[in-house]
């Protein structure tokens, strides 16, 4: 869903409001001459520095050796989703002055501008600049104003934009003294990967940087913060400085905290491998795969999805299940014979669940009888058959978000919210043992770095990052998330750079989102906390036949090694290593058959099964 420029009912509002401001004299198409006490005021403005004295929002920001206009250095920043990589610092001004300000960019939709002159503030852009092209504007600061924030922006979904020699002249303002060093750091309630911290504001700061173990690992612009992608019950150290134009204060006294135990919550993962493989049995139909009695199924599989339950109408949340017909299926077994062997794989250790929706098995609890029904149903054939929980794989247009629901961690949308409930009363009625997996795509987990349902404006596909509110509000009960890294398209990563599906590098990149967390549509303020690696296997076609993204076993051992063990990474940095990541998850056991068990035979050598 790669968005190439901005929506055209934005594109001519832009267009009507630069003619506006051309009118006002907002833009100056010739500065006045600077005066001879005038001097360049911005820190850094060539970014021989890198990012010295700039704050990108998103991570959106990095200074690169080419293109540059002069020196050797340039900034390079990437709009995603709803954050427009917006890169800003804070200057020291005199009240009542006059500055111009003025950069050169390539790219399309660039915008250069000032916030906080108190007077007019004022912003000039190119639709389209393929070599470097020069923006310049020109402001006034107001009676009692001594700071302005000078700024470069793109525009929401296009490519990277470049910056370079950006100059702010006028006559420069009183000394800015350091920011006091911060007070009062503090560590909230942490979670088996992320920790909350709090400190008291720093007089005269505009920003501040968060330090674990002496390493700075995030900047905020508020006085909280949560640092994520930290491993289980492990002992930390963070602190915090504060930041202006003067540039940074010294580190604050460090706070401990340790993250909770791994093994904690998650549904019955201490009753799973160290490492799990996870497969999908057709059960209730028949394809060119064939048919697999369960009693066939090898001992490889420590997880078995039994696919699928469907509903019987799209809002019904009446779910069913039963036998593949004999007519369809002639090998098919007796129901006593597969509940027989469901037990005998039970006796083994495996874990048996029904699977819920599927490509055809659309499933929308949009009202609170929908979701009763959803939860006796589904109990019903849990008991029936002695299964030990639930796979949620809706997909299509089970989830989506309502206009106007923007908050992954308290959402409203009736089809979320009732889903979320019912999955809870599923979890109490079965307690600690009970298993809960998810098979969403990838355009409902990480396509939500970029996009989140309608968008600020409305237009987007709803059904980005739908997943998220799910996965977060039960990622204490969640045993396994195993996204599907297949029937996918090209998916930013964490590097702000597409990745494609069919090789280590997709599943790599896929998986470091999940395990490190992500700011929600680009927003700093909504940060989708990393899982445990423990609660995650990556999800693959066990075929060509099996569907789009096969993985060659060669590939699939070159993601496991980056993961687990920061190898054969290639040109992706993780942001962590994770020895403890679950396992494999695959469509399906019967493709898996067909192919001569390639994909279970490279998970038992990996792993030593």
């Amino acid at each position: 869903m790669e968005r190439t420029g901005p929506p055209a009912r934005i594109t001519g509002l832009l267009a009507a409001f630069t003619a506006a401001l051309l009118a006002a004299g907002g833009l100056a198409a010739s500065a006045p001459s600077a005066a001879a006490a005038d001097a360049d005021l911005a820190r850094n403005g060539t970014f021989e520095a890198g990012l010295d004295g700039w704050s990108c929002t998103g991570g959106s920001g990095a200074a690169v050796s080419s293109p540059v206009h002069g020196g050797t250095s340039a900034l390079k920043a990437t709009p995603a989703g709803s954050d427009n990589a917006k890169c800003s610092q804070t200057v020291t001004v005199k009240p009542s002055s006059t500055y111009t300000l003025s950069t050169w960019v390539q790219g399309s939709y660039v915008y250069l501008g000032a916030d906080g002159t108190g007077t007019t503030d004022v912003s000039t852009w190119t639709q389209s600049a393929g070599s470097w092209k020069q923006l310049t504007t020109t402001f006034k600061t107001g009676a009692s104003t001594t700071s302005v924030s000078v700024y470069t922006h793109g525009w929401y979904g296009t490519p990277a934009y470049y910056a370079d020699d950006l100059t702010l002249v006028g006559p420069g303002g009183d000394p800015v003294a350091l920011p006091a060093v911060p007070a009062g750091l503090k560590a909230g309630t942490a979670t088996a990967s992320s920790v909350p911290l709090s400190w008291t504001a720093s007089a005269g700061a505009t920003g501040y940087n968060v330090y674990q173990g002496g390493t700075k690992v995030l900047s905020a612009t508020g006085t909280s913060a949560t640092v994520t992608g930290l491993a289980a019950s492990t002992a930390y150290s963070f602190q915090v400085t504060a930041t202006n134009a003067a540039g940074e204060s010294a580190k604050s006294a460090a706070v401990p905290a340790t993250t909770k135990a791994g093994s904690s919550g998650g549904g019955g993962n201490a009753d799973l491998p160290a490492h799990a493989l996870v497969g999908y049995l057709h059960s209730s139909f028949a394809n060119g795969s064939g048919y697999t009695r369960m009693a066939d199924v090898p001992d490889s599989w420590d997880v078995i999805d039994l696919a699928f339950g469907e509903p019987t109408s799209v809002t019904s949340g009446d779910i069913r299940f039963s036998l593949c017909p004999v007519a369809e299926c002639p090998n098919v077994e007796s129901a006593a014979e597969f509940k027989a062997a469901i037990k005998a794989k039970q006796a083994a250790g495996k874990k048996v669940l029904i699977s819920i929706g599927g490509q055809n098995g659309q499933v929308q609890l949009a009202t609170t009888a929908a979701r009763d029904t959803f939860v006796s149903s589904v109990s019903k054939i849990i008991d029936e058959y002695g299964l030990d929980g639930l796979d949620i794989d809706f997909e299509g247009h089970s989830l989506s978000l309502n206009t106007g629901d923007t908050d992954f961690r308290s959402p409203t949308t009736p089809v979320i919210v009732n889903l979320i409930s019912a999955v809870k009363t599923l979890k109490a009625k079965y307690g600690e043992k009970f298993v809960l997996t998810m098979a969403p795509e990838t355009f409902f987990v990480q396509l939500g770095y970029q996009y989140y349902g309608s968008g600020p404006w409305g237009g987007q596909d709803p059904r980005a990052g739908a997943y998220l509110p799910v996965i977060h509000a039960l990622r204490d009960d969640l045993t396994l998330l195993h996204v599907q890294d297949y029937n996918s398209g090209s998916i930013m990563g964490l590097d702000n750079q597409y990745h494609s599906m069919g090789g280590a590098d997709f599943h790599i990149a896929m998986t470091d989102m999940l395990l490190t967390g992500f700011p929600v549509a680009g927003d700093q303020t909504k940060v989708f906390p990393g899982l445990r690696p423990d609660q995650v296997s990556i999800g693959l076609p066990a075929s060509t036949q099996a569907g789009n993204g096969h993985t060659s076993p060669a590939e699939v051992t070159k993601a496991l090694n980056c993961l687990t063990k920061k190898t054969d990474c290639g040109s992706y940095a993780t942001h962590g290593t994770w020895s403890g990541l679950r396992g494999l998850m695959t469509w399906s056991i019967n493709w898996d058959r067909f192919n001569n068990w390639e994909f279970s035979k490279n998970f038992d050598a990996y792993f030593g099964g």
